[in-house]
């Protein structure tokens, strides 16, 4: 009797789980495209491309955004996973590095207190005077 009842639960269990798998994907689906419609009508663009990746020129955005404060900690420090990772993606070659780490570090006093955008633009000015 018990064995007949674990059947049918399990049998239950499975078609109740089916049965919303199909719910749970369109809205997964209509989530994403609902967020995909929002960063694409308040920023102009869309951030992700067809395959779910960002786009190139948004990289940097979201890599401070969502790593401000350890960035902001490397800056301090004026080395770091953060930073070197910040360096190549705004194209310092690895021989120019060591100078940006220095350069960013100097200008650190003004990065404190600065939101994502401001420091983004302290280091996209920084890396262009070390490129240059």
């Amino acid at each position: 009797m018990r064995k007949s009842f674990r059947n049918i639960a399990a049998i239950g269990a499975s078609l109740m789980l089916g049965t919303t798998g199909c719910t749970l994907k369109a809205t997964i689906n209509q989530t994403t495209d609902t967020t995909s419609n929002i960063t694409g009508t308040t920023s102009g663009a869309a951030w992700w491309s067809e395959d779910g990746q960002i786009k190139p020129d948004f990289k940097t955005i979201a890599f401070v955004s969502f790593n401000h404060e350890n960035l902001r900690q490397d800056l301090a420090a004026g080395r770091g996973e953060y930073l070197a990772s910040m360096s190549k993606l705004l194209g310092v070659p690895e021989d120019r590095q060591p100078a940006f780490f220095s350069a960013a570090q100097a200008s650190y006093a003004e990065a404190i207190g600065k939101d994502s955008t401001a420091l983004l633009s302290l280091l996209r000015d920084t890396s262009g005077a070390v490129i240059r």
